[in-house]
């Protein structure tokens, strides 16, 4: 922050906090009391104030956000995904994704960029910055619209893309297209996975917190799948090409809570990358033939169960309410006294936190697994379902398709608290905690088409 604006906001406080400054000193002293007495008694508790006002933490609002809705020539049904898979691995492998996208949990109406639908597919840097571009800038293009913004009401700019950081950077591309100031603080962040979408709105709120006040952050999340499709033969690393799925999010954040929809109560960070199996189970590298994919540990689901274990110990103190914390710590009392292997762990009810829940739908075993071990309904976990169902895993920006479920099914009421959880490489386990000020005006948004037929039914194996 520069030292004009701090020198703005201390005048402003100062001028504010000056008439019970004075008022009170005048009064205690014509009461006879001493001038230490006084000083004690006004002076020392309005510098307490004053110093406690300028340095608590500023809430920080969602003023809205929209998601990029993909054209429908781009899908992917499941025999165009069969064939086109045929031209590029050998037929072991095919019948080998086949089997996974029966099982995955997508539908028929997934979407691939332009590149992959050629054969081969093309992977060079041109598709893939056009893909970049037209995802990044449609959901941009959206919330400007949205929220009547200004490019040049943009303070800070922090986008996520985890496998393609090209040079200029993402940043520079937004501040080349939508002509931002010059000194819009910017951040393009790479490799951090699929939780980097929560990564980057907990640093948007941390640089919004030395900010003049009422600055605005835009957020974009998103994963450019054209140079990430994968041509070889193991299978570990053929998951990706049957899950992954193009789309992006754009939010905007700012500490003035103007036409807000949506505060940020919590973010919490779970890093569990010090463990050198979590640090491996998500792993891009290259084949024994040299062909470049990530590799999916089969010990995945484990690594995330403790990763989630971890950040539940850790938001769970701040947005529980208190009789769920205290079965919560005598739980914890027993299993150190008599031993964690006769007692099993109390897992807290956080549907007392929480009325929404948005699940990372990185695929169906994710979200059975979250659904078991946090004891949700079915209906809470709907809108993970669907959204993997329509869309696909779309990494960093699933979060945001699942809330604009929420919302498109009419199910959002002002003061309902929202539980974002996000799991990426690293490995990380990462949440915010919303909590809804306004909801949305009109249906608008990915679902707008397509919301009344859903939910549909999704059976564990999808035959044709």
């Amino acid at each position: 922050m520069s030292s004009s604006v701090q020198h703005k906001r201390l005048y402003r406080l100062l001028v504010s906090s000056m008439l019970p400054i004075v008022a009170v000193p005048l009064m205690l002293t014509a009461a006879g009391l001493r001038p230490v007495h006084v000083f004690l008694a006004a002076f020392v508790p309005a510098a307490v104030a004053a110093v406690y006002l300028r340095l608590r933490p500023r809430a920080v609002y969602m003023v809205d956000y929209a998601c990029f809705r993909p054209n429908p020539g781009s899908r992917v049904p499941f025999a165009a995904f069969q064939e086109h898979a045929s031209t590029c691995v050998d037929e072991r492998s095919v019948r080998f994704m086949v089997r996974l996208l029966e099982r995955s949990g997508l539908g028929e109406e997934t979407c691939l960029p332009d590149a992959q639908h050629y054969i081969p597919p093309d992977r060079d840097l041109q598709s893939s910055r056009a893909e970049a571009e037209l995802v990044v800038f449609s959901a941009i293009d959206d919330l400007l619209a949205k929220t009547k913004v200004s490019p040049e009401d943009i303070d800070i700019l922090i986008i996520n893309c985890s496998l393609f950081a090209p040079t200029p950077s993402f940043a520079d591309m937004v501040v080349s297209r939508y002509k931002l100031r010059e000194d819009v603080r910017s951040v393009h962040l790479a490799g951090m996975g699929c939780s980097a979408g929560l990564i980057s709105v907990g640093l948007a709120r941390n640089l919004l917190q030395v900010a003049p006040e009422g600055s605005n952050a835009l957020v974009v999340s998103t994963e450019t799948i054209t140079p990430n499709y994968y041509m070889g033969k193991e299978r570990a690393m053929l998951l990706p090409n049957c899950l992954f799925r193009m789309g992006g999010a754009a939010v905007l954040l700012s500490t003035s809570s103007r036409n807000a929809r949506f505060r940020l109560a919590r973010v919490v960070r779970t890093l569990t990358g010090a463990k050198d199996g979590a640090y491996g189970c998500v792993y891009q590298e290259e084949d024994d033939r040299g062909n470049v994919g990530v590799n999916l540990s089969k010990d995945l689901m484990v690594t995330a169960g403790d990763a989630l274990r971890a950040n539940i110990t850790a938001i769970g103190p701040l947005v529980l309410p208190a009789s769920e914390q205290l079965l919560f710590a005598l739980s914890y009392v027993a299993r150190k006294v008599v031993g964690s292997s006769r007692i099993r762990p109390y897992i807290p009810d956080f549907r007392t936190a929480f009325e929404h829940f948005c699940i990372h739908a990185g695929g169906r075993a994710v979200i059975d697994e979250l659904q078991r071990s946090l004891r949700l309904s079915d209906e809470q976990v709907e809108a993970s379902r669907m959204t993997l169902h329509r869309f696909g895993n779309t990494s960093s920006s699933s979060l945001w398709y699942e809330l604009a479920y929420i919302e498109a099914k009419g199910r959002m009421r002002k003061g309902d608290r929202v539980w974002m959880i996000g799991f990426g490489s690293g490995f990380k386990c990462n949440s915010a905690a919303w909590e809804c000020i306004r909801p949305p005006a009109a249906l608008d948004g990915p679902w707008a088409s397509c919301v009344h037929r859903y939910p549909v039914d999704v059976p564990d194996v999808l035959k044709h």
